[in-house]
């Protein structure tokens, strides 16, 4: 379906978000600081908050498919963000980036990810319109995708240095020392750039495959640019926060994989029944539409992917329950399992083993 919202509106809500990353940024360059999990959490909480209230005005201004649209796209992004997000936590581990100027690097990440996405909604737009059958293509993409993200080996994703890291690390003159949040220092009378380059370049180059995936997925949810578009924007605000809230138990939701496989291997196939619906491919049912292929509406796939985000987060923290490790503990990286007052109190009183 075409949809189409007023002119005021879509400028409006542009220059909006535009000036709410500005002041989020602006906050992150004036005070860099580890935020508590109480800060991380309102402003989440904010943020999440912001994008059901767009969801109300697109409802009030358009109408509920308008309002539909933006919810599916948005909690698809949402999820596939969280996925990237795991990979950051692995590059800020990688790179030893110290705490305090993780924020700062973080912002730099979602606004690199805001333009690759930016570039390639661009470009999925104009092969929708010109090339209706490109919908097999990305539903034939979103299915080796969503096979690959299940049963693929992702152990050591971003660990390893990519073949783009090792370049910029031979023809960049790097420092082995952070200085704050400066890109360049001197060294014996030298300048050179500190580790923050490379760590900046592993992030865009992050963020550039996260994009292949996640723009043909939300083109599977709606055709609309702007709803496209402003549904990125909002799954990537707050994704700092969320990484300072979360910590260390992304790691520990292992269900979560299997969570976005399933969403991205529904959207392929939506994707292919929508193909197999407006075909005009000739070798195709000799360029008839196929009528039977079904059209899967908006709200079944709203359904579907909530309900594979709750099934998957459940199953990971039933789970990481099972196995003894509170959430505290996961979120601060402590894999040991939680110890009881008890066994704390048997611990102290018992008398040191003198043989140790």
């Amino acid at each position: 379906m075409e949809l189409a919202l007023p002119l005021w509106f879509e400028v409006g809500s542009f220059v909006v978000l535009l000036l709410v990353l500005a002041f989020d940024l602006l906050i992150v360059y004036k005070r860099p600081h580890i935020p508590s999990p109480k800060e991380s959490a309102l402003w989440v909480a904010f943020y999440v908050g912001l994008a059901l209230v767009f969801a109300l005005l697109m409802l009030l201004i358009g109408d509920a498919e308008h309002a539909g649209q933006f919810l599916a796209g948005w909690l698809t992004e949402y999820s596939l963000s969280i996925d990237n997000l795991f990979v950051f936590v692995i590059i800020m581990g990688r790179f030893a980036v110290p705490r305090k100027y993780q924020q700062e690097v973080l912002m730099v990440g979602i606004i690199l990810a805001l333009v690759f996405r930016g570039v390639f909604i661009l470009l999925g737009a104009g092969l929708i319109a010109s090339f209706s059958a490109i919908f097999y293509l990305f539903g034939a993409f979103l299915l080796w995708t969503a096979f690959n993200q299940a049963f693929g080996k992702h152990d050591d994703e971003g660990a390893q240095d990519s073949w783009f890291i090792r370049f910029a690390r031979r023809r960049l003159q790097v420092s082995d020392q952070y200085e704050g949040n400066k890109l360049r220092t001197t060294v014996n009378g030298r300048r050179m750039f500190t580790p923050l380059i490379i760590v900046f370049l592993a992030l865009g180059t992050t963020d550039l495959l996260f994009a292949l995936d996640s723009i043909p997925a939300i083109f599977g949810i709606t055709q609309s640019a702007f709803i496209v578009f402003t549904a990125n924007v909002f799954a990537l605000m707050g994704l700092r926060q969320l990484y300072f809230l979360l910590g260390h138990l992304l790691e520990k939701l292992v269900y979560l994989k299997y969570g976005i496989a399933f969403i991205l291997a529904f959207i392929g196939v939506k994707l292919v029944f929508h193909a197999m619906h407006e075909n005009t491919l000739p070798f195709v049912n000799g360029g008839e539409h196929i009528e039977w292929a079904p059209d899967i509406s908006t709200w079944t796939s709203l359904a579907v992917i909530v309900g594979a985000m709750v099934v998957a987060t459940v199953a990971s923290l039933v789970r990481l329950h099972l196995s003894g490790t509170t959430v505290e503990h996961a979120i601060q990286g402590d894999d040991e399992p939680a110890t009881t007052t008890a066994e704390a109190a048997q611990a102290e009183n018992s008398p040191e083993d003198p043989r140790t």
